[in-house]
Formats: structure tokens, sequence, C-alpha cells
């Protein structure tokens, strides 16, 4: 048996801490649909109010999320512009075209940054009627596929207004934006100022078992209300979750930071390895992607090996593999991983 179990897949296998477990336990319910659990309704006027908006709405999960925020903003036969390595378009199994018939239009990413100028030249002309109507631009803040990148300040400002001048929308895909802001050193609402609809998640660096939560002006949050009934997201005595949720953001936003210091640290100790490699500019959170060499390392045998000594990493694409810390993973079992990762590959006896 491994000495210890580190679970370095996501940060979505986090548990709910003490308090959170006591909360929900003790939490005040009611019907949601009814608007009468006060424990969701205070959640949802913590959030809005912690991202300097009007409303906002408790979902599921961040897909969930995603797709209210695309179909609230848009009607069948609409085109989103996304990035082409975003969760939206990868991974979300093409719910905005199946259920709302709303079709992603990607465009490329270097290092989560949406290029203003391609945003300009993939806009639709409203009057041309063999083209759909672009209606929205998706970005991603933590960018999770271009490795856990913070996109800056100044990008999701010239994002936000490169789209409302061409008469668009902006969406935030912000499983992680708690993570941008602290790594970027900037309040939440400033980071999201130019955003008019954002979806966070409350079940990863946050800690909660589920939940995510979407954010927004009334009247979009009131018709995002509408589509969660219609896809089946409507809930009852949700405060028993939305507790959670209250602790999340009253206590676990600061110590992200120390999230992503174990992840730099861990990433520094990785690249130094023979046959692993990382792009030490983009660790700026708690997202690691790592490259094997695959003439000197079976990705799966490697990720095999971690196993064995309990470290659990992400499945490898090709020689690529993504590791993610949390507030369950300690400087202590960063560590030990890197010890584990050396043993794995032979470099070191146990």
């Amino acid at each position: 048996m491994p000495e210890r179990v580190i679970d370095l897949r996501s940060d979505t296998v986090t548990h709910p801490t003490e308090a959170m477990r006591d909360a929900m336990y003790r939490a005040e319910v009611g019907d949601d649909v009814y608007g009468e659990d006060p424990t969701v309704n205070r959640l949802e006027e913590l959030a809005a109010e912690r991202l300097g908006k009007e409303a906002s709405l408790l979902l599921l999960s961040g897909t969930m999320g995603n797709l209210v925020g695309i179909l609230s903003q848009t009607r069948s036969g609409d085109e989103a512009i996304v990035g082409a390595y975003s969760h939206i378009f990868l991974n979300e199994a093409g719910g905005p075209a199946a259920l709302g018939g709303v079709q992603l239009h990607p465009i490329p990413t270097e290092r989560g940054v949406m290029d203003v100028q391609a945003i300009e030249a993939v806009v639709r002309d409203p009057n041309n009627l063999h083209h759909p109507r672009t209606r929205l631009v998706c970005v991603e803040n933590t960018h999770n596929r271009d490795g856990g990148v913070a996109v800056p300040l100044g990008v999701m400002d010239a994002v936000g207004e490169v789209a409302h001048r061409r008469g668009l929308k902006l969406h935030l895909d912000g499983a992680r934006v708690f993570n941008a802001a602290v790594a970027l050193d900037v309040p939440v609402a400033r980071l999201v100022r130019e955003v008019d609809t954002i979806q966070f998640c409350l079940s990863k660096g946050l800690g909660c078992p589920v939940g995510s939560l979407l954010v927004g002006s009334k009247d979009t949050i009131g018709d995002a209300r509408r589509w969660r009934k219609m896809i089946g997201g409507a809930l009852r005595q949700a405060g028993i979750f939305a507790a959670a949720g209250i602790v999340a953001l009253e206590q676990m936003v600061d110590r992200l930071a120390d999230d992503h210091r174990n992840a730099r640290r861990l990433a520094e100790g990785l690249a130094q390895i023979p046959g692993l490699s990382i792009d030490l500019g983009v660790v700026d959170t708690n997202i690691i992607m790592l490259e094997v060499d695959q003439v000197r390392v079976e990705p799966k045998a490697f990720v095999a090996g971690l196993a064995e000594r309990g470290v659990k990493i992400g499945s490898p694409y090709g020689g690529r593999i993504r590791l993610v810390t949390h507030y369950q993973v300690s400087g202590e079992d960063v560590s030990y991983a890197l010890r584990a990762a050396e043993q794995a590959l032979g470099l070191v006896h146990a």
C-alpha cells in the first residue's frame, strides 16, 4: 500500500471542509422554485455582490451555468465566438447547438488570450442573409487547456470593449475566476467589470461538493432561471448545499494563493526531472500542464507508476498530462509527489 494518497487529477476532487459540513447540517431551507429557500437567496445575493452584478442564479454545474448563460443571450440560429481550446467548445457535449441551435465559432487563443483583431475578423455582417448572426463572445479565465493561465485585466477589458462596440454580449466561463483574481491581485468585481454574464464554480478550488453560479443583470438572470427550469435544473431545498457555497465565498477565496504556491513548487520540481518539461511561464494558478518526452518516457506507464505510489494525476493526451493542486494538497504532499515521480521513472529507489 502507498504511504499516502495525493489526488492531483483535478480540484473537483476536493471534499467539503468541516465548516461547510456544519453549515450544511444547520442550513435553513425552503422551496427554491418558489423563491423560498433563504440560504439559496443569501448565496445568490452574496455572489452578485462579490462580482459587482445585479443578480445571480444557483446551478448544479459549470457546464449547466455556461449553457444557460449562452442560451439566455442568444436565439436559435445565432453564433457565439469561442476559443478553439475552450472548455465550452471541447468539453461540454455541444450543448448550445443541441439544445439552443447556437453555432460555436472557434478562434485561436495564445496563453489564454483571445486576440481582439481575431474577434473583429469573424463577427458576421448582420445584414448578410447567408450568415448566422453573431450575438456573443465567450472567454475563459483561468484558461484550463492553456495551463491555468490567468488572463490579464487589460485583455478582459479589451475583449469587452470590442464585443460591446460590435453590439455583442460577453460571457465568461469563470469556473476558476477567483483563482485568476487572486493570481492577478485584482478584485474579482473589477476583473469582470466589462463582462455581461459570468459562470463560476463552487465545486473546484473553493471546495464545495456541488454547485455553480451564473451572475449578470436582473433581466438576463430572469431569462436564465427559465432556461434552468426548461433543462430540468430547477431546485427545491437546495439550501443544504448552498450553505457550503456561502462558506466558500467567505473563507476559501484568499487561501487559493496557497494552491498557486504549491503548484509553482511542484511545476519547478517536475521541470528538473529528465524526460519531463513544463512551460513555467504559464503556471499562474493551480493548474500544471506537463509535457512528457515520449522517446524517453511512456506516458501511461508514468501515470501508472505514480498511481502505484499513491499519486493520482490526469490521463495523458498524447504526451500532455494535467496536474491540479487544491486545498487538500499540502507542501509535504508536493515533496512526496516529486519523490514519487523520480521513483516512477526509475531515477531513484524507494
